[in-house]
């Protein structure tokens, strides 16, 4: 049984639809190890009466002669969704034990789809970082190498894919999420088109760049539960309203004349020699797949950063003003009056991180420098999604690095948060833009850290990225490669 940790979502819906094993036996297989495991504090909430029930309720929905792909299958989801049964905190002391009254939209597609939770995953607080260290709930563990930071926000949900203590996992990425994470650790991280997935019900950072995506072993198995995951939502504003489609239809097309690419701008300066050799090596794969490697430039990508910097503050700012301690979550226990009340609420249960970013936002949005400072973030952000999109007249996908360096250790950054919003330098240009992005694994750097490779398509055509990603990882293995103990 302890075999089936290593199968992933396709395989998983096979075993099941054939019997051989039952959801149950597969739940209580990922409880175990989650147990074992639980030094790498990935999992923040874990209750096994409930995944047991929900598996069993999936075992007698296949008796009952119902089919589904992802009937059974175990999943776990950020803190960062909502969940009726498990509690929501989004790794704050502002949440600590807040349950919700319903389930996130994105929760309650896989649910309906038969999947079975095994729990509520870290991350960084309110998924503000790209570490993993701002949980108020603990540093959650890389599998590769537990001096090493997994990533983040989405920390928990790579570390526990990469642990196999999930098949897949639920993950946000507002300015790099989920494919820094999924490249500090050596796995799969898909992040759709901005819309796609259902905002409602995930608890809101920055809401123009909120998206849900996926933490899996593959690209086959993201496609699959894209499948169920994404389709437009009524409750939420932002959902697009595109037709619902087979994301795994692309997965069996040649690469062969596919044009991927390069921006210049992505390998200069601070790339690091054992990213930049891994990235090329893959690239030099896509070659003799038959793909054409084509230079493009990206010159308004440098400036990513600064503009992240300023509309994701800007918009937490407003976003996390709802937390005053009058409604729900963390009230202090003595104050004076009510704006006495809601200081001291939220200086109690806010971390660092937040602070700084309500601070920076509040700032940038204020009387005299909102022209100066949100407008012009505004006005450089068109001009970067716009050079996104003359790029795709050039390419078919835009590849490169995900991040500058492999993981980096516990504290290295934490003194200084500019060199750890640098950290995000390849991502922001997609989650800028709105672009489906993912990081797919292509070797190992400096300590046998995991390198992850970037691919990006035009909005809506996920199923043709992914189905790149699988022709890549059709011809290597890094994606099957396992951390020792795991």
């Amino acid at each position: 049984m302890e075999e089936l940790a290593h199968a992933g979502v396709a395989e998983l819906g096979r075993l099941l639809a054939a019997r051989e094993v039952s959801a149950v036996e597969l739940a209580r297989m990922q409880l175990d190890r989650i147990e074992r495991h639980r030094d790498l504090n990935a999992f923040l909430d874990v209750r096994a009466e409930v995944t047991l029930a929900q598996a069993r309720a999936a075992d007698e929905r296949r008796a009952r002669g119902e089919a589904g792909s992802l009937l059974g299958v175990p999943i776990a989801h950020k803190d960062i969704f909502v969940t009726r049964d498990w509690a929501s905190t989004a790794s704050s002391k502002i949440l600590q034990g807040y349950m919700s009254p319903f389930d996130a939209t994105v929760v309650d597609n896989l649910a309906r789809a038969g999947m079975v939770c095994l729990g509520k995953l870290n991350c960084d607080e309110f998924a503000m970082g790209s570490s993993n260290e701002n949980s108020a709930y603990g540093n959650v563990l890389n599998p590769w190498d537990k001096g090493a930071v997994p990533g983040g926000s989405s920390g928990g949900s790579s570390a526990a894919v990469a642990a196999r203590l999930s098949p897949v996992a639920t993950a946000t990425d507002t300015g790099g999420s989920i494919r820094e994470p999924a490249a500090f650790t050596g796995i799969t991280g898909t992040k759709p088109t901005y819309g796609r997935p259902s905002r409602w019900g995930m608890i809101a950072f920055a809401s123009s760049l909120d998206t849900a995506g996926l933490m899996t072993r593959s690209a086959e198995d993201c496609a699959l539960v894209f499948n169920e995951m994404l389709g437009f939502d009524p409750k939420d504003s932002t959902s697009v309203d595109a037709p619902r489609e087979d994301f795994a239809r692309h997965l069996n097309d040649p690469v062969r004349g596919l044009k991927i690419g390069m921006p210049k701008e992505f390998f200069g300066a601070g790339l690091q020699p054992d990213v930049e050799r891994a990235v090329r090596a893959a690239l030099a794969e896509y070659e003799r797949l038959g793909a054409k490697l084509v230079d493009i430039s990206l010159p308004s990508a440098e400036l990513g950063i600064p503009v992240y910097y300023v509309v994701a503050p800007a918009e937490a700012s407003s976003n996390l003003a709802r937390f005053d301690g009058v409604r729900y979550g963390h009230r202090a226990a003595k104050y004076d009056d009510l704006i006495d009340m809601m200081k001291k609420s939220r200086s109690e249960g806010f971390g660092p991180e937040p602070k700084r970013r309500i601070l920076i936002g509040t700032y940038v949005l204020s009387h005299g420098y909102y022209d100066a400072y949100f407008i012009k973030a505004m006005q450089v952000r068109r001009l970067i999604a716009e050079e996104i999109q003359r790029a795709f007249t050039q390419c078919d996908v835009i590849a490169g690095p995900v991040t500058t360096s492999v993981a980096f250790g516990f504290g290295e950054k934490t003194t200084d948060p500019v060199a750890m919003y640098l950290a995000d330098l390849y991502t922001v240009p997609g989650s800028l833009a709105g672009v489906p992005s993912m990081s797919i694994p292509c070797g190992f750097g400096d300590k046998g850290r995991p390198v992850g490779l970037q691919l990006m398509a035009n909005h809506l055509h996920e199923a043709k990225m992914l189905g790149v990603a699988h022709q890549y990882q059709q011809a290597t293995d890094w994606h099957l490669r396992v951390p020792q103990g795991f």
